[in-house]
């Protein structure tokens, strides 16, 4: 006997105030947001690119900080679940360049006057993102101190330890001991490598402990993601203003080259010559 079909329903269409949508998603605000300074058609789309960056700078460092209390609580499992999630979210971030990507120096001269002296520098989503991966420096903080919580919010991320902080910490206590000089650090300053840190590495590669390899391999292509992001704003600023001074003060695309060419998590490249 054939079950009878269920009758085609569509959604809810009333409500007597917003919609369960928008109270959760909150789209009505988060639309009215991107608002331009000119009449160029092009800055909408440099506008929204930047915002949708700060959604996904917001989202990756909730996720490397959950992977860092996991890693603190010894759950290896959840830590590699988050990590492997900003992996996914950090190739979106990658992607979010497309819509500028090649903007010529006259069409981005059509609307840069309207930033004035605005700069990704000056993101503080984007600072804490830098100081999760160990790449710190307390000078940095200086352009939010007029911004009270981005303020405290970039002082707690520059005293806290790093996802690298975090991982070494695990290996130490899984029994690959570092020296007191890796662990007892200022953690306020960049992760200078240590050869130390490069023989623990060497350790969980020779060893038969797939979790431990798993967890390298993903901070390795985290490190790998994140310098494409530098890359691709590099190129994107190349293609707009060539060699022009950068609209927040700096030198520009040759201040974007030298940090373009560090690699985060310096030990998990420096290995693989002996692994």
């Amino acid at each position: 006997m054939k079950t009878p079909a269920c009758p085609l329903v569509g959604p809810t269409a009333d409500f007597d105030a917003t919609t369960p949508y928008d109270d959760y998603v909150r789209a009505d605000t988060l639309t009215r947001l991107a608002r331009t300074r000119t009449d160029d058609p092009a800055e909408m789309a440099f506008l929204v690119t930047s915002q949708v960056m700060e959604l996904w700078f917001s989202l990756i460092v909730h996720e490397w900080r959950s992977a860092v209390a996991s890693l603190d609580r010894d759950d290896l499992q959840g830590a590699l679940e988050a990590l492997r999630r900003s992996l996914r979210e950090l190739a979106a971030l990658n992607a979010a360049w497309q819509p500028i990507a090649r903007l010529t120096p006259a069409q981005f001269e059509s609307y840069r006057p309207a930033l004035g002296n605005a700069s990704g520098f000056q993101s503080a989503r984007y600072r804490e993102l830098e100081f999760l991966l160990g790449e710190k420096s307390a000078s940095l903080i200086n352009p939010h101190r007029n911004a009270p919580r981005a303020h405290v919010e970039l002082v707690e991320a520059l005293h806290a330890p790093s996802l690298y902080d975090a991982t070494l910490e695990f290996l130490h206590r899984r029994g690959f001991s570092l020296p007191d000089e890796v662990r007892e650090r200022d953690r306020t300053r960049t992760h200078p490598a240590h050869p130390a840190v490069e023989q623990a590495w060497a350790r969980v590669y020779a060893g038969a402990e797939r979790e431990l390899v798993d967890l390298g391999e993903v901070l390795t292509d985290i490190a790998e993601g994140f310098w494409r992001w530098r890359s691709d704003h590099l190129m994107a600023t190349r293609r707009a203003m060539g060699g022009r001074a950068g609209s927040g003060g700096s030198s520009g695309v040759a201040w974007l080259e030298r940090r373009a060419g560090r690699l985060v998590f310096p030990e998990l490249w420096t290995v693989r010559t002996n692994v």
